[in-house]
């Protein structure tokens, strides 16, 4: 890791919803989605958010590191209807390297607060955290043996 991320440290930057981030696209296998309002969902919303906190840790990442999300904790408080813009931000809150954590809102056009909350990354080693995805996926698909 480079330089690292301080308290109040802050990354923004505005984002216009697209059509195929609305709720009936979350999970288009789903009936009960389908019938849905098509507003921006909130899983889309949370992955927005954690995108900022990306942005705002990229300028200290090595190479070959990478950061993940470990904590959400978000309210989403305001519909946002396909291309509407927001404004989104994080600002850093805690610093215990390699965990960092940020305080996240999205402000739409009219100046509501769409979401907001608390998220957290782990910086990591790319190659090691995906040398144990892939044992992982070993163990988790390997066809048991007959009894």
């Amino acid at each position: 890791m480079k330089d690292t991320i301080k308290v109040g440290d802050a990354a923004t930057f505005r984002y216009v919803v697209a059509v195929n981030k609305t709720v009936p696209d979350l999970y288009p296998e789903s009936d009960d989605y389908q019938i849905m309002p098509r507003v921006f969902a909130t899983g889309f919303m949370v992955g927005l958010l954690e995108w900022t906190a990306i942005i705002a840790l990229r300028r200290v990442l090595d190479e070959g590191e990478g950061s993940l999300g470990t904590l959400v904790d978000i309210k989403h408080s305001a519909p946002t209807p396909p291309g509407a813009e927001l404004t989104v931000t994080a600002v850093c809150t805690k610093v215990e390297p390699p965990y960092y954590e940020w305080d996240v809102t999205a402000i739409d056009g009219d100046g509501d607060v769409a979401a907001s909350g608390r998220h957290g990354r782990n910086i990591i080693q790319t190659e090691r955290f995906l040398r144990r995805v892939a044992a992982k996926a070993e163990r988790l698909t390997q066809t048991p043996a007959s009894a």
